[in-house]
């Protein structure tokens, strides 16, 4: 697939689609209620379901899909105690295995909620668009380029069909990063030169020790329960977490793909059995000269910060200390976001609702995939030490995923990648 076909520029802001926040659907005509489906009922998953739920007053949570009961417990003690939308928590479905998101496709509900840890998501989004429902899909998309190349087909085929989808990129619903980036696109900085972003903060999931692993229980279940630890379930620490930013950087270039990246990362803690990396640091090169240097670490008791500066021959613009700005070369303020920040995950679900009950289809296009590939296009150089190329990233074979997944199935995951050794990608 050449870039030109791969590659669509967004366009617009996603806040510009549907003006007015909160309450976007408000002033729309409901007569019928809209059922929501929840695969992957953690943390995440939960929080989408609450967002779901406050975007249209006429949403209900009817059908949930996990691994464990306990989780699915869990998750309707919190959304049934919210004073907010408790009494619209009526699941008449709840599944409980790797098959069960095909159950809740199948029970009737009109949108899916997908966050389940990445290495399914391919599966999953595939299914629901298969089955004409609109969908809500959790960062990233896929831990591998087959899985991406997956998803691209999934994103076309629900564009044809009229359905939405929502990517997790939270940050392209956030109304000061949204009018920072339309100042860099409008020139406010001049002419982009070079984009340093980081994404540093504590471990996430950490690994237990093996000696905690229940008598019998599979590898594959004890993989999917530690889902974070393992690359072909999460991605790597860059594919699952530092994938926000870069998202951020693909949304600056107007989702046009680098040239190739280098780059270097490790393993600084001991991985008790897991097989990521706990930092990274890549560096990608546009065909306008542009450079990006991306880095993220998950360590405890070290520096941390989220941050962004796009830097540009009349000024830079910084993001994530504070309320955006961008500064001129001697340091003077050229321009800083005013105005109330409102909350990008609530704003995600209002977009999506809203699209569905005017009946004119939400779709992020494809920088779900995009900015998923970019991410993955970093490991892959880190991992073997080689420089990549965006075509090298987007062609390779190399599938992460066990196929099937058997729940109860061994499955050898490989050591830590060393660079110069690890050849494929």
């Amino acid at each position: 697939m050449e870039r030109r076909e791969f590659i669509k520029k967004t366009g617009t802001a996603a806040g510009v689609l549907v003006a007015g926040f909160p309450g976007i659907i408000r002033g729309q005509s409901v007569t019928n209620a809209i059922k929501v489906g929840l695969v992957g009922a953690g943390g995440r998953g939960s929080g989408a379901a609450a967002n779901a739920l406050g975007a249209d007053p006429n949403a209900e949570l009817t059908a949930i899909a996990e691994i464990d009961g306990e989780v699915i417990e869990h998750a309707l003690t919190r959304l049934k105690g919210s004073q907010q939308f408790g009494d619209r928590v009526k699941v008449d479905h709840a599944f409980v295995g790797l098959d069960a998101y095909q159950k809740v496709i199948d029970s009737g509900v009109d949108v899916v909620l997908l966050a389940t840890p990445p290495g399914f998501r391919p599966q999953h989004l595939t299914a629901a668009v298969n089955a004409n429902k609109h969908v809500f899909c959790e960062k990233p998309c896929a831990t591998d380029s087959p899985g991406v190349r997956q998803v691209i087909a999934a994103q076309k085929l629900a564009q044809t069909r009229n359905l939405s989808l929502v990517a997790g990129f939270c940050w392209r619903y956030n109304n000061m990063i949204q009018e920072a980036i339309k100042q860099v696109h409008d020139g406010a900085i001049g002419r982009p030169v070079a984009h340093y972003s980081t994404y540093y903060t504590n471990p996430v999931k950490p690994m237990p020790p093996e000696s905690t692993r229940p008598a019998g229980m599979s590898d594959i279940e004890w993989q999917v329960r530690n889902w974070y630890n393992f690359v072909w379930l999460c991605g790597d620490s860059l594919v699952e977490q530092a994938v926000h930013n870069a998202d951020k950087i693909m949304w600056v270039m107007h989702d046009q793909p680098p040239a190739s990246v280098v780059g270097v990362g490790g393993r600084a803690v001991p991985a008790n059995g897991g097989n990521i990396y706990d930092h990274f640091e890549v560096n990608y090169l546009f065909p306008n000269g542009y450079r990006v240097f991306l880095a993220n670490r998950q360590a405890t008791g070290c520096y941390n910060g989220t941050l962004d500066y796009v830097m540009g021959t009349d000024g830079t613009l910084m993001l994530g200390n504070g309320k955006p700005r961008i500064e001129k070369p001697n340091g003077e303020v050229k321009w800083q976001f005013e105005g109330e920040e409102y909350n990008m995950y609530q704003r995600e679900h209002d977009v999506l609702f809203a699209a569905i009950r005017a009946g004119k289809p939400k779709n992020d296009d494809l920088n779900l995939a995009t900015s998923t590939l970019l991410a993955i296009m970093g490991r892959h150089a880190a991992y073997t030490g080689q420089q990549v190329t965006w075509e090298q990233a987007l062609n390779s074979d190399v599938s992460l995923v066990p196929n099937p997944v058997d729940w109860n199935g061994k499955h050898d995951v490989p050591g830590l990648a060393v660079p110069g050794r690890t050849t494929t990608i």
